[in-house]
């Protein structure tokens, strides 16, 4: 554990974590793709002091469902989201089970840039054989064959983030360098479906690595920042955490609570009679915000934060800016994410040195 503080993350994609969310929106359904809608969302996040904000992302094109799919692609989201905003973090969810790598590392290494160091990224997979034909791939079956690609994945993303020293820019004017390719490396990776070269496009993040979140039963806990652990109840959840084997660890937390106009048992009952809310082996509370605040202490004692999945965003988070983080605020128990901070920082993470700059100083200390 990093210490007293609590990190709160909210998932803010579409209009909450239940599919018939949209019929309680605040809004017209016109509204949600649009980026007044996500900026006003996030600004929400950040002035009650979260941690972090994530934006859920999948490739499938809209279906029968009468509940909206479609979605603005998560990683342009954050960028949007990251001019707009000055201190909380912001992490898109990116699979890499079928997108390219060397593309996955630029778009990350970019938002950093443009959020100033504010930057996560959220590992999962695309479990659906018809992504692999949106992709035009051939499907990637079996939990083991997705773990390899998540794996891989990071792997390469976090090494062409190396492959730019923190020197590398040298802008000389005078000399009319303004790259030293001796701070430039290929990183040579050869996996089972892919090889990458390298060096990257776009400069190495300014948090030296993006801070990177995934399930450790999918990703190696050595390539995870924070892990993101399940489980249908506390004692679940806190042996989960405690065999996480990852610097950070969140619990993954659904939540929908008592509002000035309906309880949460209503609110829930009049969503499922359009659709179900799936189980997907959560902790789970439906109740008032007291309650949770009083679940989040004990939750505490197990886990460095958690990312909150509210049933509905317009009405749930509402509650939760006004009645829960001010309540674990009084009790010391969450810290605000300061300007000027990156999110490595917020969390408690060094800044990791550069693999190649490294081992270079290692070859140079072996060879006196």
């Amino acid at each position: 554990m990093s210490g007293p503080a609590l990190h709160l993350a909210v998932e803010i994609d579409g209009d909450g974590a239940h599919p018939a969310a949209w019929r309680r929106a605040a809004h017209s359904p016109d509204q949600l793709l649009t980026p007044r809608r996500v900026a006003q969302v996030a600004a929400i996040a950040e002035n009650a002091g979260f941690t972090l904000i994530t934006l859920d992302d999948g490739v499938l094109p809209p279906g029968t469902s009468p509940d909206p799919v479609g979605r603005i692609g998560a990683v342009e989201r954050a960028a949007f989201v990251a001019a707009s905003t000055s201190t909380i973090g912001i992490a898109p969810v990116v699979p890499v089970t079928y997108a390219e790598p060397f593309h996955v590392s630029s778009q990350l290494a970019s938002l950093d840039h443009i959020s100033v160091g504010r930057a996560g990224w959220v590992v999962t997979e695309e479990e659906r054989p018809e992504a692999a034909r949106a992709w035009g791939r051939p499907p990637v079956a079996g939990a083991d064959a997705r773990a390899l690609e998540s794996r891989d994945g990071v792997e390469v993303a976090r090494a062409l983030w190396d492959s730019w020293e923190d020197d590398a820019v040298i802008r000389s004017v005078a000399t009319s360098r303004y790259l030293d390719r001796e701070r430039l490396h290929y990183i040579d990776f050869t996996g089972r479906t892919y090889a990458v070269k390298g060096p990257a496009i776009v400069p190495r993040p300014p948090q030296g690595q993006l801070v990177v979140l995934g399930r450790p039963d999918r990703v190696p806990a050595a390539q995870l920042d924070v892990a993101l652990v399940e489980g249908r109840d506390l004692t679940s959840v806190a042996s989960a955490a405690d065999a996480a084997g990852t610097p950070r660890v969140f619990a993954e937390v659904e939540v929908a609570l008592d509002t000035p106009v309906a309880t949460a048992a209503e609110r829930v009952a009049d969503l499922e009679r359009h659709a179900a809310w799936s189980d997907r082996g959560r902790l789970r509370h439906i109740g008032s915000a007291e309650q949770l605040a009083a679940f989040l202490v004990e939750l505490s004692r197990h886990v460095d934060g958690v990312r909150l999945h509210p049933l509905v965003l317009d009405e749930d988070l509402a509650v939760l800016s006004r009645l829960v983080l001010p309540a674990l605020s009084e009790r010391r128990l969450v810290a605000r994410p300061l300007p000027g901070t990156s999110l490595r920082s917020t969390l408690g993470l060094e800044r990791p040195a550069n693999r190649f700059a490294a081992a270079a100083v290692a070859a140079q200390e072996d060879a006196r």
